[in-house]
This record gives C-alpha cells, structure tokens and sequence, in this order.
C-alpha cells in the first residue's frame, strides 16, 4: 500500500495502480476518452491529465497511464485543469462532424455526454471537415472515419485483444484515421465481424449495419409470417437498455414485446442450443469410441469460424459440423414448424436477435445457410441493440408488460441452453449431454464449475464414468493462438492432443460481451450478464438438453437419430478456406 493526497485528503491505496484507478477508489472520476478498462491504456486524448505535486504545481500527467508513488500529492480538479480538458475537447470537435441527430451513437456516445458535462455551446476554433468516405463493404459493420477521435480503442482491441488486426492508423496529426488493414476495404480485410471495434468505440465511427428497416417491412407485409427468435445471451442484456440492471432475466417480457412487434410466430435460440448438444454432444462421443478426428473443436461462434478458415485451415477436419444455433433453428422454422403449422414456408420471413454482429454474416455465409430449401434459413439476423431501438419506436412499454410463453414447439429449453451466452457454456452444456449418450446414465451434479469464469483459458478433466476426457475453453481471440499452438506442437512431435474437446468464443466473456450488446461491457458487467444466464439455468425444472421433451419429439417426428440423414441435411455444414485479403 502507499500512502498519498487526492485533492488534499488522505488516501493509502495499492502499489502500482494509476492515479485513475487510485481517484475511482474514493469516488473521485476523472474524464476519459481513450481509455477503455478493456484495454492497455495508451494516454491518447490527455482529458485524464492531472496535478501530481500539489495545488498549482505546473507537475503535470496523464492519469490512465501514470502509477501512484508514495507521499504523491495529486490534484484531479481545479479551474486551470477543468479548462485544459475543455480546450481538448473544443480540439476534437473542431474536427469532428456536426450531425448527432443522425448519428447511430446519438444518445449514446462517449464524446456528445463530455461535451455535455463541460458546457460546450460553441467552439472557438474553426471546423476543419476531411470528407472521407463512409466503408459499408462489410456486411456486419459500418466505418465511418470522418467521426474517429483517434482514440485508438479499435485498433488495441482489434491487434491486441482479438489477434485480427484487420483495423490500422493512417495518416498523422489532423489527417489520422482509422482504415482497414493495408487501407482495403473493410469488407475485403482480415476482418471476422466480432464487432468487439464497434463494441469499445466511443462515438459513432464504427458500428453495426442496422437491419430493422427491413424487419419492419418483412413485419407490414401482410402476405408474410413472421417468425423470430432470440439468442441466449440477449435474455440478460436487453434490460440495460431499458434502465435495469446488467444480469437481469427478461426472457417473458422480450415474448411479449415480440408480439407486440407484429411477429407471428416467437421462438427462442435457446431450444436449438438443446438441439446443437444433440449433434455436437453426438458427434463428440461418436469420435470418442469409433475414431475421428480429435480434438472436437466448437463451432457456434461465426466469428471464430471466419477465423479459422483464415488462418487455421489445418483445424478443418477438427470442427464440429454442427451448425450453430442460429442456423439450425432457422432451418427447423422453414423445414419443421412450418410442415406443422400449415404454413407455406416460401413465405415465412425468418428474423434472428443476436448479441452478434458477425450473425449478420452467418446468415449469409454460403448456400449451406439454404438447407431448408426455401431461401435463406435466417432471412435477417439483428443484434440486442438493434432490437432496443425496435421496442422503443414501437412506443413498447416492456417493463411492464406481462410475462409470455415462447411458442412451441420450437421455444421451449432446458438451462444446458441457456448456458450457450457464457464463455464454458457451451462446454458445460455439451458435458450433461456427454455422460448421458455415453453412459446411458444420467449425471449426479451438473454443475461444471471448472469452466465458468473469465480466466483466458480454462482447463478441466472430465470423468464419463471411467472414460476420462481433457477439455479447453479459450474466448477472446487472443488466447486461442496459444491453444492451438499447442496442438500443433504435439502434432509435430506426433503426440496426441493435449485436450479432447475444445470450445471457443471469439469475445471476451463469450456472447453476453458479443459485438451487438448494449454499450459498455466491462468484466464486472459480463459476471453479472452470465450470473443471470446461471441463474436461468438453476432455475430450469429441466437442465440437461438431452431430456427437452420437445427436443425428443423433433427427432421422433421428423429428423430421426442425432447426426443421421436429416440432420445432416438440415443441421450441418461444411468449411472451407479463405483468403485473408479478399480481391
């Protein structure tokens, strides 16, 4: 501990910790822009500066970058310091674009709260416009450099958090910009969709491609059934939005509101979260006892997908063909519910909500995204901020509106499914499902601990009476170098595989921390967002998505055995090779 003054009032904090950190402790906030909690702090904007030798000392530094010494006497406020940070301000906005009426961070934006908060009304400096073009090649995120703040946040979480480096800066001075990697377009660069650049920007420079025009007319056509569903993870973020807190369970209310949207037909990604254990659960066990290729890599993440058939081609023969669930509950609305119903399935218009940008890819991704035959499995795919925005132009009172059931029979879920919005989810699911196909017998406590948590990458042994199996569990695109690495490594020295069955997620947390989530996901929101997924689980009357009976009665009625012929058909894929650089 060291012992020092904050705006002259003791203070004995850790050694080691920024003058920012130390200020948070005793409630002190001093104003950021570039700096992201996420993120290795690289004093970029200079809003943090502060006195670090008393009252009126010219001792002056940056507060995200500079440590806390002993007997140090910092001053984060006076009336000097106050207009340092204005005129930094009145800099940026000099050259920062006049239209937050249309800007999609309207509201929402880091740099319109600061100016805000510091009373700008007008600025003395003339407005310098760059007119640099808007980059809509990617199908999953926009670029707008003409509103960058250079504060480098995308580029760190883009190169040292993710490993794509597929965002870069250009230029220098008032003609610094953020472009894509080797100044392509974004849409033919390294680029995986993540959306963690959207994700950790502070203004409107990058963000997500907004489909709800779309939606909304697929929603007035009345020669078209609607059907929708909505991915685990948006269950416990969607409330953000509408002033709750991180975590809280809002799966009946988002029933309801979708309803009221004009959907005919509600559905929940949680049921094909069930559906995917059934494939990849089977397909792990059938590699297990009859031979293939170990180990068993997870799919679910399109990000990682896109990663992968980049720059780990070799692995190919390692990922699960299982489908995500996305993709195999679009196919079951226009193959299965549709036969049920007396729908015809040319005109179903099939709507996913996801806390994904790079789902708006997925959707998309080839002609294995059309297994049902009548076009696109998953018409529109939109993210948990996307879907906010829907409510509240529809004048929505979702927080009180009362509690509805998803519809059947593609709703209803057991709490493996809901675990799929966790990082280890997956994992955790997988393994109920594991032990009961391989032993016939059904698993004690099916809490599986060893994989909850944000540790970068998580370890465990995994005991199916006597059949003993080693499992990883990487999120964050970084961390999975190190895993694959290391198999490469055994390879080399023709060893076998350190772990048998490995999931990834591309973002940290996994997808309560996807690209599309509200705003501002820290470690501390991302605990929150997966307790409530936890808590969903404990709550379930049934937790192990091999007993949904509604599951059963898909596989009995229409699809036959997990992995067999339709199955194959419906829920399946294949993966390819990709190039980097598209041309």
């Amino acid at each position: 501990m060291v012992n020092l003054k904050i705006n002259g009032k003791p203070v004995q904090v850790e050694e080691g910790i920024t003058i920012l950190k130390a200020a948070e402790k005793v409630n002190i906030k001093i104003p950021t822009l570039c700096y992201n909690p996420d993120l290795p702090p690289w004093a970029s904007c200079g809003l943090c500066i502060v006195r670090t030798a008393g009252p009126g000392s010219p001792r002056m530094a940056r507060a995200c970058t500079t440590a806390v010494a002993e007997n140090m006497d910092i001053i984060t406020h006076d009336a000097e310091l106050i207009s340092v940070r204005r005129t930094v301000l009145e800099l940026i906005l000099s050259n920062h674009p006049n239209d937050c009426l249309q800007c999609p961070r309207n509201g929402s934006c880091e740099l319109q709260t600061l100016a805000e908060e510091f009373g700008i009304r007008k600025n003395p400096f003339d407005h310098i416009k760059n007119n640099l073009a808007i980059d809509d090649s990617n199908p999953s995120i926009i670029l707008n450099p003409e509103k960058c703040v250079r504060c480098g946040r995308c580029v760190k979480v883009c190169q040292d958090v993710q490993n794509v480096w597929a965002i870069e800066f250009l230029g220098r001075g008032i003609k610094g910009r953020i472009a894509s990697a080797a100044d392509a377009l974004l849409g033919e660069s390294p680029c995986i969709k993540c959306g963690q650049c959207a994700a950790h920007c502070p203004v409107g420079a990058i963000y997500e491609r907004d489909d709800t025009q779309q939606v909304w007319a697929a929603l007035m056509n009345p020669e078209l059934t609607t059907a929708v569903q909505f991915a685990p993870a948006v269950r416990v973020a969607l409330a953000e939005e509408f002033g709750l807190e991180p975590g809280a369970i809002f799966t009946k209310k988002i029933y309801a509101a979708l309803r009221r949207l004009g959907f005919n037909a509600v559905f929940d990604t949680n049921f094909s979260a069930d559906l995917t254990i059934m494939e990849e659960g089977t397909e792990l066990v059938h590699r297990l006892t009859k031979g293939g290729d170990i180990p068993l890599i997870t799919s679910c993440c399109p990000a990682w997908v896109d990663y992968m058939e980049k720059y780990y081609t070799d692995f190919i023969p390692n990922f699960s063909t299982a489908k995500s669930p996305q993709q195999m509950l679009g196919a079951m609305i226009k193959a299965y519910w549709a036969q049920k119903a007396g729908v015809n399935p040319d005109k179903v218009y099939s709507v996913s909500i996801m806390p994904c940008t790079a789902k708006k890819w997925e959707a998309h991704r080839d002609e294995h995204m059309k297994s049902a035959g009548h076009g696109w499995d998953v018409d529109i795919a939109i993210t948990t901020r996307e879907l906010a925005r829907m409510i509240k132009q529809a004048g929505i009172d979702i927080l009180n509106l009362p509690d509805e059931e998803a519809d059947s029979p593609l709703g209803p879920y057991t709490g493996a499914g809901t675990l799929f919005g966790a990082t280890g989810g997956v994992m955790e699911a997988a393994i109920r499902s594991a032990y009961f196909l391989v032993t016939k017998k059904e698993l004690g406590d099916v809490n599986f601990t060893p994989v909850r948590g944000l540790e970068d990458v998580k370890e465990a042994e995994v005991n199916l009476d006597g059949t003993k199996i080693k499992v990883a569990v990487a999120h964050q695109m970084g961390n999975i170098e190190a895993v694959l690495n290391k198999i490469r490594e055994t390879r080399k020295a023709g060893q076998p595989s350190p772990w048998q069955f490995i999931e990834v997620m591309a973002c940290r947390g996994g997808c309560v921390a996807g690209g599309g989530q509200p705003y501002g996901a820290t470690d501390e929101i991302r605990k929150a967002r997966a307790a409530g997924l936890y808590k969903d689980d404990e709550q379930s009357a049934i937790r192990c998505s091999h007993q949904n009976p509604l599951i059963q009665q898909a596989y009995k009625d229409f699809l036959g055995e997990p992995n067999g012929h339709k199955a194959h058909e419906l829920l399946h894929t294949h993966y390819t090779s990709r190039p980097v650089y598209l041309k």
